[in-house]
């Protein structure tokens, strides 16, 4: 059909980066207190995703954020997060993003060679990653 696709807030409105668990307070300006899924028992219940790409993110020496990223490149070239950032150091480290690549050698457990994407890519399905190691 020739259309692209830009995910909706690609990094989790800011929790696929790591830097929220289930202390963090929002402030009451901040949607995100009023969001269900960064109530604490929520976040609780969801960090075992973050751990996971976080540990891909020490192995590749990169940022959760830029994992995060990478992956949705990976899945196909028509897939183009546009992750919101008022930061200039934060537009640095997602334009990182890139440069990460997915390839048999330095796969994972669960993650299978996708279908179409940038060369060498791997397709990971975290959700089943998880639930096979029993993390949620």
């Amino acid at each position: 059909m020739g259309i692209g696709f830009v995910p909706y807030s690609p990094l989790g409105e800011g929790f696929l980066t790591g830097t929220i668990d289930e202390k963090t307070q929002f402030d009451s300006t901040d949607i995100r207190s009023s969001i269900p899924r960064f109530q604490p028992e929520a976040i609780r219940a969801n960090l075992a995703l973050v751990d996971f790409i976080k540990e891909i993110a020490r192995r590749k020496q990169a940022t959760p954020a830029q994992i995060a990223l990478a992956w949705l490149l990976a899945q196909k070239p028509w897939i183009v997060p546009i992750p919101g950032t008022t930061r200039p150091e934060r537009l640095k480290e997602n334009i990182g993003a890139v440069s990460i690549t997915f390839t048999e050698e330095n796969s994972y457990p669960g993650w299978a060679i996708s279908g179409g994407g940038r060369k060498n890519d791997i397709s990971i399905n975290p959700l089943n990653e998880i639930k096979k190691y029993q993390l949620l």
